[in-house]
């Protein structure tokens, strides 16, 4: 990391489940890497009492015990270097006094270093919080950049509707500029999602091949074989399309069909990312909406809970470019598989050579697997070796070889923090484009009634099958032949 000035990370919801699963590991893993800044300190804000001593300890649980998403080793030395930096302020969100108490802490730890101070502020708290928040900081002065930057990271849902989005990005600019707001959605901090980028401008092979003239239909998945677990007080409120699709999968899209922005940055790529949301056609009549067998049995879901953990819709992007080009996209909870990929299916032309024999028919298809075996793959059809001509799909594969145990490929919040330190907002959301998002999603939400019950362990209700099926078309079975550790 760039030598910079003295730096103030300060969290509010430190002992939250994000913190814990999410913010705790990455800050670990920079530490272990060297790069958080030297003259930087990190302030946890809760409301639990805690000394220094057992705010430590706190930490020491989190990464040892309470968290099975950090599976490689946790080095004492690194956990000492971290806990040098590490502090925290007991007190309520709404409480005046707290942000008192958090004035003079930075006023002394500014005065300590002598130099200027710049901070981040990390909301990994309820949206409700918000506005008490931010009042609170503007009270205080402690929103102001005159002795050096000060930048806010939130996190997804910003709203949950065009309107409520709207009305929390006006509220956000009443105490900070666009250029200080950082909104997060995780996904865009994914190394395959960013990498989609170098595949398809960097290189000359495939672009010209992303369009209608070549293009059959994309499909988008993001599927999980487990349930809501602990986590029903938010999910009944919210389903399976506000959880994932308003958010990660519209990017995962925007990122496969994106024109080439006129250079990289953050300016260039957002408008073309936006571009794109604003093309895509909603179709309340070409949604389905499923719930998994047993959810309203769930803890702390309702009984007769109608909530979606699943959906599968039909769209398409009405521009130039993938003019009547077929988008299908579906997303669940208790799924056969755990994956998330977009799969863009190639269109077979017709004096195909081979479309006799068996698999000939089948498509060419480029994959960008996000999770898991993580890589970029193109299903090609070769010869099998031997006296005969017999085909068989294989994979040309680019792959992380991504190893849980270790770190070598980046987490997406320790790249986000460090893109938020470094003052780059390419891959975080910006104010229009979550409202392009909600503008197509709540047309959608709007027909959302009892959804169809689906048994754990398939692929979903069968009227997401028929939803394709109706097309001639079928969704693809994600493959674990490629890209295996």
């Amino acid at each position: 990391m760039d030598k910079i000035d003295p730096l103030a990370l300060i969290i509010f919801g430190i002992t939250g489940n994000l913190a814990q699963i999410k913010l705790i590991p990455a800050l670990y893993d920079m530490a272990e890497k060297k790069l958080l800044p030297e003259n930087m300190s990190i302030t946890g804000i809760a409301r639990k009492k805690m000394t220094e001593a057992e705010f430590k300890n706190y930490i020491h649980y989190v990464l040892h015990l309470a968290n099975t998403h950090h599976q490689h080793e946790i080095k004492e030395d690194v956990f000492k270097t971290l806990c040098k930096k590490l502090h925290y302020l007991p007190g309520k969100a709404e409480d005046s006094k707290l942000y008192q108490d958090l004035n003079n802490h930075l006023s002394e730890t500014t005065q300590k270093s002598r130099k200027a101070g710049n901070r981040i502020y990390y909301l990994a708290t309820y949206p409700e919080l918000y506005r008490s928040i931010f009042e609170n900081l503007q009270k205080n002065n402690l929103n102001k950049q005159n002795n050096g930057w000060v930048r806010l990271m939130i996190e997804k849902p910003i709203g949950h509707d065009f309107p409520s989005a709207r009305k929390l990005n006006s509220l956000l600019l009443k105490y900070f500029t666009e250029d200080q707001i950082f909104r997060l959605d995780h996904y865009l901090g994914k190394e395959t999602l960013q990498n989609i980028l170098t595949f398809r401008f960097a290189n000359d092979i495939f672009e010209p091949l992303i369009n209608k003239d070549c293009i059959d239909h994309i499909q988008i998945t993001a599927s999980e074989d487990f349930g809501i677990g602990k986590r029903g007080g938010y999910y009944d409120k919210v389903g399976a399309l506000k959880d994932v699709g308003q958010n990660h999968q519209l990017q995962m899209l925007a990122f496969a069909a994106m024109n080439s922005p006129t250079k990289f940055s953050n300016e260039a790529v957002t408008e073309e990312r936006i571009k794109i949301l604003k093309k895509l056609v909603p179709l309340p009549e070409k949604i389905v909406y499923g719930q998994y067998k047993g959810y309203t049995k769930e803890e702390d879901v309702a009984s007769n809970s109608q909530t979606d953990t699943f959906y599968a819709l039909k769209t398409h992007i009405n521009n130039d470019r993938f003019k009547d080009v077929p988008v299908y996209i579906r997303a669940g909870k208790k799924l056969k598989k755990t994956v998330t990929e977009i799969s863009i299916v190639f269109k077979n032309h017709v004096n195909r050579l081979f479309k006799g024999k068996d698999c000939g028919d089948e498509p060419n298809v480029l994959i960008y697997r996000i999770q898991p075996n993580e890589g970029i793959v193109l299903k090609i059809l070769t010869k099998i070796p031997g006296y005969d001509t017999k085909l068989q799909p294989e994979y040309m594969q680019y792959c992380y070889r991504h190893n849980p145990h270790t770190h070598n490929v980046p987490d997406p919040y320790e790249r986000l923090l460090i893109d938020t330190i470094r003052g780059d907002q390419t891959f975080f959301n910006d104010a229009k484009e979550i409202e392009a998002q909600w503008a197509f999603i709540d047309p959608l939400i709007a027909v959302r009634g009892k959804p169809a019950i689906y048994e754990p362990g398939s692929w979903g209700p069968k009227e997401a099958r028929e939803l394709i099926e109706k097309d001639g078309r079928g969704w693809l079975e994600p493959s674990m032949a490629f890209c295996r550790i």
